[in-house]
């Protein structure tokens, strides 16, 4: 037996860990060796691999740095458990996303364009007599390199008279001039042009056309005085009115302005365009004169991966050198399945899983050794024949010198596993305890274990009648990203997966049936959810978002404590001012920076989280607290509001989509994609039928374990039953498997995908040789059939 204190101790040892819902739990996983915790969604295996092992580990690595920086550190808080032994530095691979920016892209987070502009600047073809440029120069997001007349962006917005006056027979004075804002301040631009003498009664298309064109695009901005019409009830005094035409209101609103609602609003009268400048390519003239191979590095940067690793031909001992250490860089990206991908395609674009798996493929190349790596899914959004590649890549990871530890519900990856740790047995506070931590194998022996039966369970599902489509809704042809002139007929009234591999084109096909489907062919509405998250701040949370808080607060408004006190509905919002906490204004958490790190939330230091003042905390219904009921979980939030039917039913619905572990009041900053998605689905199912609804979904299984995928699939086919139609653009094999129709699209991924090769039901598409889908789709159904 090792002594848990040497330094030679081969185990992480962890004792009396109670993060979020672990129940004091020890556990010991050996290091060195590709470790995977599984468990149904809400058991506490984020808690324990993420919450424990990785914050213990960044917080040893803190108390290393400088004591100033070290004392910021101190807000961010330590993790509840007793002790951890054994346990190196360890590096994070979480499925966050970044604030979307359009300036960062897949070569930016590789940092495989560093490796490119490098190859240019030194080994690049220059015009006769032109100076050698620094590798800045081959940046869109410096100073140097950025063409001047888009700033790097590559997309110029322009407007027109069309746009910004969408109804020419009305007159200025009935609104012609769409773009203006409402209420008083586009009052005020009217009068302002009645005051300088412009017909604002007369229809648009009759006035003289060189008054549209300066109402709508002069830059000039005169001042006048204002003599408004006087109303019987009030009386007007004259005022100094400032002109500004309405291109110059619309590009000022879309550029500066930090509501989200009016720059939308300003974005339906823009036009964007290719810069005419660089033609897209977001670079200076003098940077596109250089060349390596013929082609400008924007034209090797809109390249696949796997094209431009192939492409790379060296003339020079220089160049030889620059071009295999970025082939050798590109190797693990195109590995992982992402060869697709270009260097410039936008980081807003990808899914969560694709940026985790570039940042994986970026760790393989660090050369660190010694180190934990935490991974959370990295198989989501990888089709199965893509899994296998990214076994291989954590096993050389692994063969380093480091220990791989992998949150993760897919069945392959749990198979390849050399340990397992199993957490439950089911979510929340039902959940919190290590069923099992040794060998897969092993875990067979244990009853109570979810994962165990589905992972060693043959037997068939039962037999279920495919359905008929109701009528068909053509959509096509769709020429954008890979696709090239593809028609698709999806059926109506039953369930189709849509399917392939990574970048063959399944969002891009199912993103062209848009609201115009809504109405044609007996649909009614459209209902698209997608994995975007419901806010990005831990302002907004689960209860808000559903409506759920509005009733909450209703019924504490309505309790005796609060009528005493004279406290409204208002005082129990934590965005309103008297009842939130005005330290952290409500929020709960405090953004701590952290000066050569991202900054970070940390618990507020006066409400410790609750986000209301002692005096709105002192009102209670039913023992608790308005901050008390927000700790609750979504199951036990069922049983206090059981007799409130406004609350039992939207809590309900949550339940339905497998939900049931999440807190209401958990912060949208700590939900997952597929769980966002979730929330949304049941933000629609609490709404009622209306009629023939077509639900698109991108990959709700997401994030799923095979019991919550049980779950969330009887709500779908529900769904489907009650007359709708349900499109699902899917990846894992037993739900396709469930499906009524299939469109698979590929065969590969960019260029080498695009297309539909097969369409039928399932055991049809199967059956297709170009499929790449059709050998896991045939083992599904062939495990279906067993028995």
């Amino acid at each position: 037996m090792h002594d848990p204190h040497t330094s030679h101790d081969p185990y992480v040892r962890v004792r009396g860990a109670r993060e979020h819902n672990l129940q004091g739990i020890d556990v010991d996983i050996p290091r060195d060796v590709l470790a995977v915790f599984t468990g149904v969604s809400g058991s506490g295996k984020s808690s324990l691999a993420f919450g424990t092992i990785y914050a213990e580990a960044q917080r040893r690595y803190f108390e290393s740095v400088a004591p100033y920086a070290r004392r910021l550190i101190h807000q961010v808080g330590a993790p509840k458990v007793g002790e951890i032994t054994g346990l190196p530095p360890a590096v994070s691979l979480q499925q966050r996303r970044a604030a979307p920016t359009s300036r960062s892209s897949v070569g930016t987070v590789t940092n495989l364009s560093n490796s490119l502009r490098m190859l240019f600047s030194r080994a690049g073809t220059y015009p006769p007599g032109a100076e050698r440029l620094d590798s800045d120069a081959f940046s869109p997001n410096t100073a140097a390199g950025a063409c001047p007349e888009c700033h790097g962006l590559g997309q110029v917005h322009r407007t027109s008279e069309e746009l910004l006056v969408p109804d020419p027979s009305l007159s200025i004075r009935e609104g012609a001039v769409a773009a203006w804002p409402g209420a008083w301040q586009g009052k005020n631009l009217r009068d302002i042009l009645d005051a300088l003498g412009h017909d604002v009664d007369r229809p648009w298309r009759e006035l003289p056309a060189t008054a549209r064109e300066w109402i709508l695009f002069t830059d000039e901005q005169p001042v006048v005085t204002v003599h408004p019409v006087r109303d019987a009830d009030r009386i007007q005094r004259p005022y100094q009115g400032t002109y500004m035409s309405a291109r110059r209101y619309v590009m000022k609103t879309f550029s500066d302005s930090k509501s989200p609602t009016l720059r939308t609003k300003a974005e339906r009268f823009l036009a964007s365009a290719p810069c005419p400048a660089c033609g897209g390519s977001r670079l200076r003239p003098e940077t596109l004169a250089v060349t390596f191979g013929g082609r400008t590095i924007a034209e090797l940067a809109a390249r696949p991966l796997v094209e431009l690793a192939s492409g790379l031909d060296a003339t020079s001992e220089t160049a030889r050198v620059l071009t295999a250490d970025l082939t050798s860089r590109i190797a693990p990206v195109v590995e992982l399945g992402l060869g697709y991908l270009s260097l410039d395609r936008p980081t807003p674009t990808l899914s969560a899983g694709e940026l985790q798996r570039l940042r994986l493929a970026t760790q393989l190349r660090s050369g660190l050794f010694g180190v934990v790596y935490v991974l959370d899914e990295p198989s989501a959004g990888l089709h199965p024949a893509d899994t296998e590649a990214l076994l291989t890549v954590l096993e050389r990871l692994k063969s380093a010198g480091n220990s791989v530890f992998v949150v993760e519900h897919h069945l392959d990856v749990v198979r390849g596993a050399d340990w397992l740790v199993d957490v439950g047995p089911r979510a929340g506070e039902h959940g919190g305890r290590v069923l099992h931590s040794g060998p897969v194998a092993d875990l067979a022996a244990v009853e109570e274990s979810a994962t165990a039966r589905y992972l060693f369970d043959r037997s068939p599902a039962p037999a279920r009648e495919v359905r008929e489509p109701g009528g068909w809704l053509t959509t096509g042809p769709v020429t954008r990203h890979n696709l090239r002139g593809v028609t698709a007929d999806f059926p109506l009234g039953v369930f189709t997966a849509v399917t392939g591999v990574s970048g063959s084109g399944k969002s891009t096909l199912i993103g062209e049936i848009t609201e115009d489907a809504a109405g044609t062919a007996g649909v009614g509405r459209l209902v698209s959810v997608d994995q975007k998250p419901i806010g990005r701040t831990p302002r907004s949370n689960l209860a808000t978002y559903t409506g759920l808080f509005d009733v909450v607060r209703k019924v504490f408004a309505a309790t005796d404590g609060a009528r005493q006190r004279g406290f409204g509905v208002g005082r129990f919002s934590f965005n309103v001012v008297g009842g939130r906490c005005e330290t952290c204004q409500g929020e709960g958490f405090v953004s701590v920076e952290l000066l050569f790190l991202p900054s970070t939330y940390a618990p507020c230091p006066d409400c410790g989280g609750a986000r209301y003042n002692p005096e709105t905390r002192e009102v209670t219904y039913r023992g608790r607290d308005i901050a008390q009921v927000l700790d609750l979980t979504v199951e036990s939030a069922t049983e206090f509001f059981a007799d409130t039917p406004a609350v039992a039913r939207s809590l309900g619905t949550l339940l339905d989509v497998g939900l049931g572990y999440l807190r209401l009041g958990q912060p949208a900053t700590e939900l997952s994609g597929g769980e966002a998605q979730r929330i949304k689905l049941a933000s629609e199912l609490q709404r009622g039928r209306r009629g023939h609804t077509l639900y698109l979904l991108d990959e709700p299984t997401t994030g799923l374990h095979p019991a919550d995928v049980d779950v969330l699939m009887r709500q779908l086919h529900g769904l489907v039953d009650a007359g709708n139609t349900v499109i699902v653009v899917e990846h894992d094999m037993s739900v396709v498997a469930r499906a009524d129709w299939v469109i698979d699209l590929g065969p590969g991924g960019g260029d080498a995908g695009g297309r539909i090769v097969a369409a039928g039901p399932p055991a049809e598409v199967a059956a297709a040789e170009p499929s790449a889908t059709a050998r896991y789709l045939g083992r599904a159904l062939g495990r279906e059939r067993q028995g």
